[in-house]
């Protein structure tokens, strides 16, 4: 198609069918957030709480799943499984609105359990091209800004002038105002070329995955790659708990003016798109491997200088969440979508983004979802407020401990089979 042979034309095109793609995910997982349903317990819980717990579980169980369905996934079955994955979900919700309420966490169960693997379908269509970070950063600017803007049009669909929609029916109401735009933006996934064969020689030709291959890149590079899933999990453990809590966290040290909390998040996203775009410039993959190992280095320095400047009094609590948010995101963004990208291009793996990333994904996930539970199972007794400030310091100290390893193993590594070669 001569359409795509113009790059500019290409990268809007792929670019804006990632952002519509995984944002219109978001419509058919977020929106429940926006009801209170008070008045509701189940367990000794809050109904809210549990319905969270419950969608949570079901994402970190699908990120496990996508281990085996994203690594083995075919090119003529990636649209057919976003479709499915999506149907899944909304039916979940529509068995939400209709099931008796002791009955409604088992659907939001399954509403988080073809979820998680959306990201891995939505990546296979843009990984192993020259501008493949370029290009998912529309991923990352879905993610960043679709959540307010879903629970924004839930809220209205529960409250205008011409029909308020019950809260119960609301999730799966919002859900159908977005199937057009996912069915759109999965046509626009579909119709975007192959990698070309500059692709493939810059950045190694992605393929399925089977069991021997798997073992293999576990077998020849497991150090490594546990420091790097044990990098994530403290990038995966901070940023969980700090969206989780931060109106609390906030509340306690008295900021209360939201605009001023979504200038800071906006403010860190546009730093972090900008500085994992860049990533795009080094041509040598295993320069750009390195330096999204570095940018989370520095990251996680960040982190902990800034709970250095607070603990001193020299930065008050809205500059320690600003710079703690920003210093976990220029790390945790690359590694997302630059860093398993350029390893597999460096090493020259025959293979797939979606088998390491989905490790871990799921075990980062599993990381956050284990102090989630150990907080209501009261395993850990300090609050909230002790807490943030102890998993700034024990994130950013044990992650930075494990980027520094991970830049000298593979580095090694690198190093030693270029002389075998």
């Amino acid at each position: 198609m001569k359409f795509f042979q113009k790059p500019v034309l290409f990268f809007l095109w792929s670019f804006a069918a990632a952002f519509l793609a995984y944002a219109s995910m978001y419509a058919f997982r977020k929106p429940f957030n926006a009801a209170s349903y008070t008045g509701f317990e189940l367990f000794n819980l809050p109904l809210k709480d549990l319905l969270l717990i419950s969608q949570i579980l079901g994402y970190m169980l699908s990120k496990f799943i996508g281990i085996k369905v994203i690594s083995e996934m075919t090119k003529s079955t990636r649209v057919g499984l976003i479709f499915k994955l999506i149907l899944f979900a909304h039916v979940a919700l529509l068995l939400f609105a209709i099931v008796p309420v002791n009955f409604k966490f088992i659907c939001l169960f399954a509403n988080g359990l073809p979820l998680g693997m959306v990201w891995g379908v939505i990546f296979s269509f843009l990984e192993g091209r020259k501008l493949t970070e370029l290009l998912a950063t529309g991923i990352a600017v879905g993610a960043i800004i679709s959540s307010g803007i879903v629970k924004s049009i839930a809220l209205h669909i529960m409250d205008n002038s011409f029909y308020s929609v019950p809260e119960f029916w609301m999730p799966f109401v919002t859900g159908l105002f977005f199937l057009p735009v996912l069915l759109i933006a999965s046509w626009m996934l579909s119709v975007i070329p192959e990698p070309s064969e500059a692709d493939k020689l810059a950045k190694t030709e992605r393929i399925p995955m089977n069991k021997a291959q798997k073992r293999s890149i576990l077998k020849k590079y497991l150090p490594g790659i546990i420091s790097l899933v044990i990098l994530y999990l403290m990038q995966t453990i901070f940023r969980d708990f700090r969206d989780n809590f931060s109106v609390e966290l906030f509340n306690h040290y008295h900021f209360t003016d939201k605009s001023q909390f979504l200038t800071m998040e906006f403010s860190i996203g546009f730093i972090v798109i900008f500085t994992t775009s860049l990533l795009v410039i080094f041509k040598n993959n295993l320069w750009g491997f390195q330096a999204s190992l570095i940018l989370s280095g520095l990251g996680f320095i960040m982190m902990l200088v800034a709970e250095l400047l607070f603990g001193s009094g020299q930065i008050n609590f809205f500059y320690l969440m600003l710079f703690s948010g920003l210093g976990m995101s220029i790390g945790y963004v690359p590694f997302q979508i630059a860093l398993f990208e350029r390893f597999i291009a460096a090493f020259h793996i025959a293979g797939n983004v979606g088998f390491l990333m989905y490790i871990s994904d799921s075990l980062g996930y599993l990381g956050s979802v284990s102090i989630l539970f150990s907080k209501n199972a009261g395993i850990i007794s300090i609050d909230n407020i002790a807490l943030f400030h102890m998993l700034v310091i024990g994130c950013g100290s044990v992650g930075l401990v494990a980027t520094f390893y991970s830049i000298f193993y593979f580095s090694f590594k690198f190093n030693k089979e270029k002389k075998q070669a």
